[in-house]
């Protein structure tokens, strides 16, 4: 166990930069903080972000397509999940109305842990980001990496990965040093400034309450 958390702390830290993973989520995540690689880390731009996975629900040939900005530690990101987003999937995803779309946003190296062992099986991904979102009160605010990094191999056990795959996912830095540049070209490209954030058909939506939302969508439907 001591050198999977080893290889675990080595991967943030070659992955985003020493001293912006040093501590937690900021309390305020209205904008983000730029991510600055190590001195040993590929730059950014040098890195094939193709081979990321992109994490989708409902019909690719839906009218409107809605994509996420969402943190695994966002406080703001979780009561969306547990409350609009189970809205969203049932009267819009379910019905073939919309495709979803969930990207990554890594505030800190916490956010980056838990999309990976979320990403261990993508086939898995929303339900184990579902089951990451009910438990953030507990692993999130861990005391330490080791106690966070513990909560969230139990959670990807729960979700039927074994030890080994969990070990596998957790260290791997390549992948990690990928999603951070996929992040980054996402982020800029699309001028996300804090989650969660939507693009709706193409426009930039801040987070809203859900009749908003609706409103939203039913426009570009009629539209």
């Amino acid at each position: 166990m001591t050198r999977i958390l080893t290889a675990i702390f080595a991967v943030a830290l070659v992955a985003v930069g020493a001293f912006l993973f040093m501590g937690r989520e900021p309390a305020n995540t209205s904008a983000l903080t730029p991510f600055v690689g190590a001195a040993n880390a590929q730059d950014a731009g040098e890195i094939d972000t193709s081979t990321v996975v992109e994490m989708a629900l409902g019909a690719e040939d839906a009218p409107v397509t809605f994509v996420e900005y969402s943190s695994f530690t966002c406080p703001h990101c979780r009561n969306f999940h547990e409350d609009v987003f189970k809205k969203l999937k049932a009267e819009y995803i379910d019905t073939g109305k919309v495709r979803f779309i969930y990207r990554d946003v890594y505030f800190d190296r916490y956010g980056l842990w838990a999309a990976m062992i979320a990403r261990c099986e993508p086939e898995k991904f929303f339900g184990i980001a579902d089951l990451i979102y009910k438990g953030q009160s507990d692993w999130a605010r861990g005391e330490t990496p080791e106690e966070v990094v513990g909560k969230l191999r139990k959670i990807g056990r729960l979700a039927g990965i074994p030890d080994d795959k969990l070990d596998a996912c957790l260290s791997d830095g390549q992948k990690a040093q990928t999603l951070v540049a996929w992040y980054q070209e996402n982020a800029q490209r699309d001028g996300i400034q804090g989650t969660p954030t939507f693009i709706i058909n193409g426009k930039l939506v801040e987070n809203q309450p859900w009749e908003d939302l609706k409103a939203i969508i039913e426009a570009e439907l009629q539209g």
